[in-house]
């Protein structure tokens, strides 16, 4: 893409009222203390609330933002990574528009690329935040990412991140329609360093323990086929308990042994089987409904309308 400014600010709009004007006035003093050549590029994500018409307000008086109203909700990260599409800065900051982090990160991060000469400075907690069933959901679901996906994930990460145009490029090359865009930061690659920062915490989070538990099973099937290949060796593993089973039975058929009474074992069997089957079956299905969704290349995104002073008639 053909860089037109210098930094490009891309964050997204969801229940964003409350903050979204401080957000912008916060990242305009921000981004004016290292360049004069920015924008700000605000994806709405189908926001329930006032917050798409308080952006629209803002990029009417500053030709500087732009709000790029999507359809409907797609959620976070396709919102995300629309946001990085309409962005044409040669650096793109990546952040959240609601105030858990500090815009004020991109002074700090716009010296450590330059001095280290980095493609990527993100953030991330050094003491996951939030309550004890938030932290503790955290720790469980980084715990299977390291078990089951093959790449290293940068443990708490989080959204805000500084980026170059050539990284932002060959991110956008990924083009999966079931986004979990913490691994794609991870395997499009590039020089990477992470940095500790305090993220705030929110009393009501959008993310509820639904959301959170899908895109686990999300992330974990884009990037790993490792519960494929453990349904594999779990099928081996039954096969050779029932076959060591068989034969024991056998034998003891044959040396007249007494046995146990074979109503409770065999409904156990069933029900043990069963379960496993019905688990095994569910896993393939996941993998197999993304291929469904995949192979119907519908789009990504839809944007209904870009709102930007420069455009107005």
């Amino acid at each position: 893409m053909t860089t037109s400014v210098e930094l490009s600010i891309v964050t997204s709009l969801y229940q964003s009222a409350a903050t979204i004007e401080e957000f912008v006035r916060r990242s305009v003093v921000a981004a004016e203390a290292v360049t004069a050549s920015f924008e700000i590029v605000i994806v709405d994500d189908g926001t329930p609330d006032d917050s798409l018409a308080m952006a629209i307000r803002l990029a009417e008086g500053d030709g500087r933002i732009k709000v790029v109203e999507l359809s409907r909700n797609f959620g976070h990260h396709r919102a995300l990574m629309t946001g990085l599409e309409h962005a044409s800065g040669a650096l793109c900051f990546l952040i959240d528009s609601d105030l858990e982090e500090p815009p004020e990160l991109l002074g700090q991060f716009w010296c450590l690329r330059a001095e280290m000469g980095l493609d990527v400075v993100y953030g991330y907690q050094a003491k996951r935040g939030g309550k004890i069933g938030r932290r503790l959901t955290g720790e469980i679901a980084y715990w299977l990412f390291r078990l089951l996906i093959p790449y290293e994930i940068p443990r708490n990460h989080i959204t805000v991140r500084l980026m170059t145009r050539p990284y932002v490029d060959a991110l956008l090359m990924h083009k999966e329609r079931m986004t979990a865009i913490g691994g794609l930061w991870v395997i499009t690659g590039f020089r990477q360093h992470g940095v500790p920062v305090v993220k705030g915490t929110r009393d009501i989070s959008s993310y509820s323990f639904s959301r959170r538990w899908h895109h686990l099973i999300d992330s974990i099937t884009s990037f790993s086929e490792v519960p494929l290949i453990g349904i594999f060796y779990l099928g081996m593993l039954i096969s050779f308990l029932a076959a060591i089973a068989t034969i024991s039975l056998l034998a003891m058929h044959i040396l007249g042994i007494s046995r146990l009474a074979g109503w409770v074992s065999v409904m156990l069997s069933i029900w043990l089987i069963g379960g496993l089957l019905i688990f095994c079956v569910g896993v393939i299905g996941i993998y197999i409904s993304k291929i469904f969704i995949e192979t119907k290349q519908r789009p990504y995104t839809i944007v209904r309308a870009i709102h930007q002073k420069d455009l107005k008639q």
